[in-house]
């Protein structure tokens, strides 16, 4: 009967192991085949598409994307011949991601702090219908923002893009709420007494106490920002403000050849993820732990 028990427990133990391998599999293979295509010649690629080591290896994607190569090298790797300024895109990306992301956490922090700790009439129905914007899928909102930028003439500013996010998050609302409802009162209920004003005690108190969920919607924020692709699409045409999801879209449909570019691509595409691989890399941790100890209350 034990040795029984001990087969199962194994058999159960190694199917486990099995899934676990695939789905780490699954979830690193296509940024293995990123980096070996952004390796690759794009003449060796069409040659031989199928093998799993980089094919006609060359540093060149990286030099062209970085713009250290010249038109003539890159036609003769294969590339488009087209520069891409990566500096400037990463700029207007991080000037994007950056404000929008403060912007959120910073109205959302002060919402939060009104549902959890000011007593006022329809904070409950107010509060359910924050949860019903929850609800509701984000393509149904593009439309009337874009119309809303455009009549306001911000297309084609940092402002357009940034404004539609920055004023509203019914679930960053919603997380806060729910951390908040979980801290003592004692603190700032002593602080009022003493004087302390409501801002006073949101940001030399709760502030502090709320820095783990606080950094947590940041980090996933700021990600969500830097790979946002259809509303900058739908309100920018201006490359001096395009962040860098659509100039990888121009690079693609750049090149004069019938083929794209696609070693170039996936060197820039891997220039644009490695930003957020490493910064998840550090404070992963982090961010599970807040969302387990935020949980739902």
């Amino acid at each position: 009967m034990a040795a029984r028990t001990r087969r199962r427990f194994s058999i159960g133990r190694t199917t486990a192991w099995i899934y676990l391998i695939g789905v780490l599999f699954v979830t690193v293979f296509p940024f293995y085949w990123i980096l070996r295509t952004a390796l690759s010649n794009n003449y060796a690629l069409l040659a031989n598409p199928s093998s799993l080591l980089p094919v006609g290896f060359t540093w060149g994607p990286f030099r062209r994307v970085l713009g250290l190569a010249s038109a003539e090298e890159s036609l003769a790797e294969g590339g488009s011949g087209a520069s891409l300024q990566l500096g400037h895109y990463l700029v207007n990306s991080v000037v994007y991601a950056t404000l929008t992301t403060a912007l959120i956490v910073f109205f959302s922090l002060i919402a939060a702090y009104a549902f959890s700790r000011l007593q006022w009439r329809g904070r409950e129905f107010m509060f359910g219908l924050f949860l019903t914007a929850l609800m509701v899928p984000g393509i149904l909102t593009l439309l009337p923002n874009f119309v809303l930028v455009k009549e306001l003439g911000l297309l084609n500013t940092f402002a357009g893009m940034i404004l539609p996010y920055a004023l509203f998050s019914a679930f960053n609302i919603f997380f806060l709420r729910q951390f908040m409802l979980g801290l003592p009162t004692e603190i700032e209920e002593a602080a009022m007494l003493d004087g302390a004003g409501r801002l006073r005690v949101l940001f030399r108190i709760t502030l502090p106490m709320t820095s783990g969920p606080t950094i947590t919607l940041s980090i996933l924020g700021f990600i969500s920002m830097w790979n946002d692709y259809f509303w900058p699409l739908l309100v920018t045409s201006d490359e001096s403000v395009q962040p860098l999801t659509l100039a990888l879209a121009v690079f693609k449909q750049s090149s004069p050849q019938a083929q794209p570019d696609w070693a170039g691509l996936m060197a820039a595409t891997l220039v644009a993820a490695l930003p957020m691989l490493v910064l998840f890399m550090i404070f992963g941790r982090r961010i599970v732990n807040s969302i387990g100890f935020s949980g739902i209350k």
